[in-house]
């Protein structure tokens, strides 16, 4: 027996490389939540982590991010630490674990993820990939096998990942 219902072409992927304790990521938030708006669930935004090495507490923050999201707040989380950068570099992981508690989420859960280290091999794996595509710094953007870099100007970048996902939309239908 078939199943005559039409299938619905998956949505294109918005790669979104991130590292959460970064100024740029923050001010990128703004373009992030259009890009949800606009296209709700037609366009995938995914959450990838490239700590830098020059920010202390962000491979923390990237392996909090996944705890959250484990969770069912991965965005929420990636939000509230974003809009409080400062506050992250000033107390870092205890930062981190207040966030969730104010989120609601598990916070003992939280700690007791940063210290058994239990998401580190996918931020790992998400570093290692951003740096084999070209990612230096962040945020930096992948859709449609195009990269875009955030890092150095947000000047026109969501109007360029716009225009992909609008073209892969077109596409797909």
């Amino acid at each position: 027996m078939s199943d005559s219902s039409p299938v619905r072409p998956a949505a294109p992927v918005l790669d979104v490389w991130c590292e959460l304790q970064c100024p740029d990521c923050r001010d990128a938030l703004d373009d992030l939540r259009v890009l949800r708006a606009r296209y709700g669930d037609r366009l995938e935004l995914r959450l990838r982590h490239f700590p830098l090495d020059k920010h202390r507490h962000a491979f923390a923050a990237a392996q909090a991010a996944e705890e959250a999201a484990e969770q069912g707040q991965g965005w929420a989380y990636v939000e509230a630490v974003l809009a409080n950068v400062a506050e992250l570099d000033r107390r870092g992981e205890p930062f981190l674990v207040d966030v969730a508690r104010e989120l609601g989420l598990d916070a003992e859960e939280f700690d007791t993820a940063l210290i058994d280290g239990r998401h580190i091999l996918i931020v790992d794996a998400d570093q290692a990939e951003g740096k084999a595509i070209g990612v230096t710094g962040t945020p930096a953007y992948v859709i449609g096998g195009e990269r875009l870099d955030g890092g150095k100007s947000q000047e026109g970048l969501r109007e360029r990942v716009e225009e992909i996902a609008d073209r892969l939309l077109a596409e797909g239908a």
